[in-house]
């Protein structure tokens, strides 16, 4: 019959340190970042070593920046600024001049410089053991910093010793996962990326611009004044239909009909004596000669009729075609005087229309007749229309809010009826081909060439 030994109570206590380490590993196996690691190192190792204090030193770039303090026993975020954290930044600098540094050592008073040992008075509390976490590739990726009231034991050290290498082989294995994506790149992948982002540069595009556009008439009757005079009153309302010889407005007729009045009364007068001089040529060979001049007068006279009588028909404007009368509004003409040839109304058929844009001068590109155009208009503005450059002017104008730019025309691909005249929007214009390095750096040398002059 089997007997069972019960363990002793130093046997169970290796158990429990065992059992403790083998915890311990399995959570430095579990880390998922950098920083939960660190968490470990100065927290959870207090399960297998006692201390009252423990800080991890470490540095981004280990070898070319002095270790700084990254994570301290008891507090969830290390203040930069503190006394202590200085200090002890101050003191590790100091420790890693030693030719030991890199390997596990109980740190004294004694090896501290003269000017730091006022703060190893006002801050360390009893012993020191300094343990860097070192990888097998003799990398050291930080160091730690032990301090507690009783003497290091040599089995303690063992211990340490054993999980700084546990946690130093977790870092590397994290810092792979996380660094940075420039540390990955090789020195022969810097000459690849160079001549992508070159190959990238030399892809061909379309130049484009953008610029205004408005929906406007093609071809539309222009209805100017035919004569001087003052707009007495406007029958039709703006953006209704009228038919071909509907009137449209009225000039002030006072001086036209006194004009014509006064004209009907000359010609009276020059025709009566006409007669007279014709009557008394048959007595008086004398007055017989005055008959031509008078009837010279006479025909004047109804030329000056006629042109009065031609005038007072033209106080009545009307239509010359079908369509939708385009102008801004009544109380804009009511009462003001015009002059002969001043435009006044249009009349367009609006189903003939065309997209008037204007192109800035500083993002002017070439275009060609039939050049494509995208047309945004903010009625619409989840649908996009397709147009063809018609016409492009060679000189620039001066548009409202002294922008100086060129008028081009366009012509939609395909009529679509909800489209209305005076609508406004954006027009995208596309240009030749160039790469794409001309397309980015195309202003900038316009600006570099307008400054330096060459």
């Amino acid at each position: 019959m089997a007997t069972t030994t019960e363990p002793t109570s130093q046997q169970i206590t290796t158990l429990i340190h065992l059992a403790a380490l083998t915890h311990l590993e399995g959570q430095i196996r579990a880390a998922k970042t950098v920083q939960e690691l660190q968490f470990l190192c100065v927290n959870e190792t207090r399960r297998l070593i006692p201390y009252e204090q423990a800080f991890l030193l470490s540095s981004p770039d280990p070898g070319t920046e002095p270790f700084h303090v990254v994570s301290a026993s008891s507090v969830a975020l290390v203040d930069r600024d503190a006394p202590m954290i200085l200090w002890l930044e101050a003191m590790g600098r100091a420790l890693l001049k030693n030719q030991n540094a890199d390997e596990p050592m109980m740190v004294t008073e004694d090896l501290a410089p003269e000017e730091l040992r006022e703060g190893w008075h006002e801050f360390v509390k009893g012993h020191v053991f300094w343990c860097p976490l070192k990888h097998p590739d003799e990398t050291v990726l930080g160091t730690w910093w032990f301090e507690r009231d009783t003497p290091w034991q040599e089995n303690d050290v063992t211990i340490v010793h054993r999980l700084a290498g546990s946690y130093a082989y977790a870092w590397k294995a994290l810092s792979k996962k996380t660094r940075h994506w420039s540390m990955t790149i090789k020195k022969p992948s810097v000459w690849l990326i160079a001549a992508a982002i070159v190959a990238a540069l030399c892809i061909p595009v379309r130049m484009s611009a953008l610029a205004p556009v408005k929906v406007m008439a093609k071809d539309p009757v222009v209805v100017s004044a035919p004569m001087d005079g003052v707009i007495a009153d406007v029958f039709i309302p703006p953006n209704q239909t009228v038919k071909e010889g509907l009137p449209l407005f009225r000039y002030e007729d006072i001086n036209l009909r006194n004009q014509f009045r006064v004209a009907e009364k000359q010609l009276a007068i020059a025709q009566a004596e006409y007669q007279q001089a014709v009557q008394a040529g048959f007595v008086d060979p004398q007055r017989k000669a005055d008959a031509p001049l008078k009837e010279a007068e006479a025909d004047l006279r109804q030329t000056e009729l006629d042109y009065a009588k031609e005038m007072l028909g033209q106080v009545d404007v009307t239509a010359l075609k079908q369509g939708v009368l385009l102008y801004s509004d009544k109380s804009d003409w009511i009462g003001r005087p015009v002059t002969v040839g001043e435009r006044i109304m249009e009349i367009a058929d609006p189903k003939r229309i065309e997209l008037r844009i204007e192109l800035p001068v500083a993002d002017a590109i070439v275009l060609k007749e039939g050049a494509e155009v995208m047309a945004f208009l903010n009625a619409l503005p989840l649908e996009s229309f397709t147009a063809a450059v018609t016409h492009a002017s060679y000189h620039a104008d001066v548009l409202p809010g002294d922008i100086l730019a060129y008028r081009v025309t366009a012509e939609l691909a395909q009529a679509d009826p909800r489209i209305r005249i005076g609508w406004q929007g954006t027009a995208k214009l596309y240009g030749e081909w160039a790469p794409l390095a001309y397309l980015l750096l195309r202003h900038p040398f316009i600006a570099l060439r307008q400054r330096i002059g060459y």
